[in-house]
Formats: structure tokens, C-alpha cells, sequence
């Protein structure tokens, strides 16, 4: 029996409670409704429950669903997801300004960075943090420093924490041939294709029309699957982020954001623009500030001006101050700063949230990425490792973390050899004609779209 991950109601529901008392809507009547009927919780890792539910309790979740999504949340003054209403919340939202160069060599490492962050992560994605340290104390790599491997891991560990099943046959140290496909560079490689074909006027439904020529359906998952869904059915941007879309404030459109950065450089507050407008067609709220922060992060970056520190304030200009995002980010800066230990920082960034936040919610994530970031002091290894040891969305934290702090590297000469030679510069993908295409090919093809008028 096919159980579609991420887009059956009954699953969808719990998430969307969880939602709702992470943006203060008051949903406990509607809880209580749904657990009298017998409705179950969301499924804690995995995107589907394993049985269907009656034809009654499929159409209850889908009323609660919309009743959910019609109740008043605390949030909205402090948390809007239009653009002006985003400025006009941010006192030091950065002045326009004219991009500065960014030379190809800058750009082949911030995708290679990437790369390497997300193939780090990926074998340990969806395992709890005691797992992750576990397995790399068992061969002798924590803190960690390197790939994972199964070489000398105790069978019974293994069986306790298993390695992502998808991933373990393309990304341990023993099994890396080239970069394995993975959503982490989909979506930036989508990103180009976007800007080759609308420029960087695009709309958000640009980015729609990009995404059902280019982009397999399976190949999308939580926001980004029910914003698929939700065009298929005939609903427009930007409401195919909120209709039935209980992921709308996670990590996938933060995923997306990176291009943005590396054809606006050194200028944070047009890169965040174009992440909006992508955002915007699967996310609301934090979810679409977390894009916002990465690109102008990275756009900060890409001149060559700046230190890693630098690059986060800009991050965080472009994020209204008062929101969840803000706070964490804000929060997590300082942990880093001050524990010499960064496990004692990711210790307390998930005694802070891992209760209340799903694994792949954008705010901890965020805020994991810009502790280690800070941690590291933008040292492109430190930054990686630190990501990926941090535990939620290994692969997704590794590749935004590797992106921003190769980008600071500027050239792959500046990363070391034992992090970049597996990947062969040869990338696989279901995106369009890149499948195999190499990482040099992709820098002169992002640095022709940083370049145009």
C-alpha cells in the first residue's frame, strides 16, 4: 500500500497543532475534538503514518485543518511574512547597493562547501543526537573531523542507530563516489535555471511554472510537497504556502536560499528580496525570514569584505527582531561565544527547543547553523562539523554552514583536499541536463547570472 509521505491529513494534523502553539493560536478545543475521534499524533521522524485511516477521520482532519487555520495567532504583529510589512520591522534593514564582483574561484568553493556539508550530514539525517555522537565516538571521529564510516562501528550500534537508509549506500567515507543527489543542491540548481530563464525579476509564480517543469514531485518533501500539491489542485501563490501546509515555518525554503546570495554580492538587501519571492510560494513567517537571513548572509560573504561574524549581523537585518527566528539566531550567537565546549552549545540549544520543535523546523535549525558558523569563527571544516554534530537536519545545516564558510575561503585551493576529492566534480541530479555536471561548470554558469545587468 502507497503512503504518501507528507500530504495525507490525518498525518498533517498534529503537525499543524504543533504549529499552532508554536505561533500562539489558542487550538486546544480542536485538539481535544481530534483526539476523541482517535485521532493519533504526528509521526515523530517519518513523513506518513503506516495505515489509512476511515473515511471519517480523514475528513475530520481536513475540516480541523481549516478550522486551525482560521484561528488568531499571537505572532501575527511581530511575525508577518509580506515584504513590506518585513521592512518595515527591520530599523536596520541594509541600504540598496550595486553588486560587487565575485570571482568564479569564490564561487566553485561556496558550491563545493555546500556540497560537502550536506554529504557530511547526510548518513546521520533523522538519527537523535545520541546517536550521532555515538557513532562517531565509535571510530574514533568525535569531535568529529572527517566523514562517517561504518569501518569498526559494534554491530549492536548499528542496529540501535541506523544510518539514513537512502543515504548510507552514496555518503559514508567508504562509499562516496562523486556528490549523490540530494534536495540541498536540487533546489539551488533550480534556483539557476530560474534565474537563466526570468532573470532576477522573477515572480513567485516564476518560480511555480520553474518548479512543474523541472522538478519531479518526489523529489519534493514537507512545504515544498504540499506547495506542489496545492498548485496541482489550482490554488495560486501566495496561498499554496498556507492552504493545508502545516510545514510552512520549516527548513526547506532556507535550503533554497543560497543562489540568491551568490548573484547579489554585497548586496544583502536585494538577495533577500529574491529569497521572498522564492519563499514565499511554500513558506510564511519564520520559515520565509530564515531564507531572508541566509541570503543576505551569503551575500555578505560573497564580496570578501567581511568575517563570519559580520555576515551574520547582516543575516539578521533582514529578519524582523522580534520574531522566533530572530531570538533564537540572537540566542544561539551568544551560547557560542560563550562555551569553549560547542557541545555544551548544541546541549543547550536543544534543551531549549528540541521539545517543542520538530526536528526540520527552521528556527532551531537556524540557529544551529549560525552558533556553528560563530563557533568556528567561519573556518570552513569547524563550520561543517559543527553543523552536522549538532544533530536535527544534518544535511541541510552542513550545506548552508559549508556554503557560507567556503564562500569566506574563496577558492578551492582554500578547502582541504580530503573534504573535496571524493566528490570527483561530478554532481548527480534529477534537475534538468546537470546530472554529472561539475562544480567549475556550475560556478561559471551562477558567476554569468552575478554578472548580467
Amino acid at each position: 500500500m502507497l503512503r504518501l509521505t507528507w500530504v495525507q491529513p490525518e498525518d498533517l494534523i498534529g503537525h499543524e497543532l504543533r504549529q499552532a502553539a508554536l505561533d500562539g493560536r489558542e487550538a486546544s478545543v480542536i485538539a481535544a475534538r481530534w483526539r476523541a475521534a482517535g485521532g493519533a499524533p504526528a509521526p515523530e521522524r517519518a513523513g506518513a503514518s503506516p495505515r489509512p485511516p476511515s473515511r471519517y477521520l480523514r475528513q475530520l482532519a481536513e475540516d480541523l485543518l481549516d478550522e486551525l487555520a482560521d484561528l488568531p495567532a499571537r505572532s501575527a504583529d511581530d511575525e508577518p511574512t509580506g515584504l513590506a510589512g518585513i521592512r518595515a520591522l527591520c530599523p536596520d534593514w541594509p541600504a540598496p547597493a550595486g553588486r560587487r564582483p565575485v570571482s568564479p574561484a569564490a564561487l566553485e568553493a561556496a558550491w563545493l562547501g555546500r556540497a560537502v556539508g550536506c554529504l557530511l550530514g547526510k548518513p546521520v539525517e533523522k538519527l537523535p543526537l545520541d546517536g550521532i555522537r555515538r557513532l562517531a565516538a565509535a571510530t574514533g571521529n568525535w569531535p568529529l573531523t572527517t566523514y562517517f564510516t561504518a569501518r569498526g562501528v559494534p554491530p549492536d550500534l548499528l542496529a540501535a542507530y541506523p544510518w539514513n537508509r537512502r543515504s548510507a549506500p552514496t555518503s559514508l567515507a567508504e562509499t562516496i563516489d562523486g556528490m549523490p543527489e540530494d534536495d540541498d543542491l536540487n533546489y539551488p540548481l533550480l534556483n539557476l535555471v530560474l534565474l537563466q530563464r526570468h532573470g532576477r525579476a522573477f515572480t513567485t509564480a516564476d518560480v511555480a511554472r520553474v518548479w512543474l517543469d523541472e522538478l519531479p514531485a518526489g523529489r519534493t518533501f514537507t512545504a515544498e510537497r504540499v506547495a506542489y500539491r496545492n498548485l496541482l489542485t489550482g490554488l495560486e501563490p501566495p496561498r499554496t504556502a498556507r492552504h493545508r501546509n502545516p510545514f510552512r515555518e520549516w527548513i526547506g525554503a532556507l535550503i533554497r536560499a543560497d543562489l540568491h546570495g551568490w548573484t547579489n554580492p554585497g548586496d544583502p538587501a536585494a538577495a533577500a528580496e529574491q529569497a521572498h519571492r522564492d519563499a514565499t510560494l511554500t513558506h510564511t513567517a519564520n520559515g520565509v525570514y530564515a531564507a531572508m537571513f541566509a541570503a543576505a548572509v551569503t551575500a555578505a560573504a560573497a564580496t570578501g569584505a567581511h568575517d563570519v561574524h559580520g555576515c551574520l549581523r547582516t543575516g539578521l537585518s533582514v529578519v524582523p527582531p522580534r520574531s522566533r527566528l530572530a531570538r533564537a539566531v540572537r540566542h544561539a550567537i551568544r551560547l557560542a561565544h560563550a562555551h569553549e565546549e560547542f557541545d555544551t552549545v548544541v546541549d543547550h540549544l536543544h534543551a531549549a527547543y528540541g521539545a517543542t520543535h520538530h526536528w526540520v523546523h527552521a528556527v532551531p535549525n537556524t540557529a544551529l547553523i549560525a552558533a556553528a558558523l560563530t563557533h568556528a569563527d567561519g573556518d570552513f571544516g569547524g563550520s561543517v562539523c559543527r553543523a552536522v554534530s549538532g544533530g536535527w537536519d544534518t544535511d541541510s545545516n552542513g550545506a548552508t554552514a559549508g556554503g557560507v564558510a567556503a564562500l569566506l575561503a574563496g577558492s578551492p585551493a582554500a578547502l582541504p583536499d580530503r573534504w573535496t576529492a571524493p566528490l570527483k566534480n561530478r554532481l548527480a541530479t534529477s534537475v534538468g541536463d546537470f546530472h554529472g555536471t561539475g562544480f567549475d561548470t556550475l560556478a561559471h554558469l551562477t558567476h554569468l547570472e552575478a554578472s548580467r545587468p
